[in-house]
């Protein structure tokens, strides 16, 4: 039998290969919050506490990836994210690899590291 994934599952088949990810225009388009405590959409977040707190490195980093995840469109986006803040954050947000990779695919530049784009 041959596998060409691993999972035994054709590639495509799977439901990470079928969902739909939202991906900005332009990074300049997001201009969400960035500090204090947010509480995103139940459309976004339908957990039991919707609410976090920007200005907490661990929150900012669960919204990022929240929203990033779960966005249904361009609108939720620019509401929620901000273009420098997901630049800095890229680099440590854990997220599905076809997710990233649509990403990177409009923005190479979130697959530098920030520091190599200062030099």
């Amino acid at each position: 039998m041959v596998r060409g994934d691993g999972d035994g599952a054709p590639p495509g088949s799977r439901y990470v290969d079928q969902r739909h990810f939202v991906v900005a225009a332009n990074l300049s388009d997001l201009r969400g919050p960035v500090d204090s405590v947010v509480t995103l959409d139940r459309s976004l977040d339908w957990s039991g506490d919707r609410r976090y707190d920007l200005d907490d490195p661990g929150d900012l980093q669960l919204m990022y990836q929240t929203v990033l995840n779960q966005a249904n469109s361009v609108a939720d986006l620019c509401r929620w994210l901000d273009g420098p803040t997901l630049r800095r954050l890229w680099p440590s947000l854990w997220l599905p690899a076809r997710l990233r990779a649509l990403w990177q695919a409009r923005f190479p530049e979130l697959a530098t590291p920030p520091q190599a784009m200062a030099g």
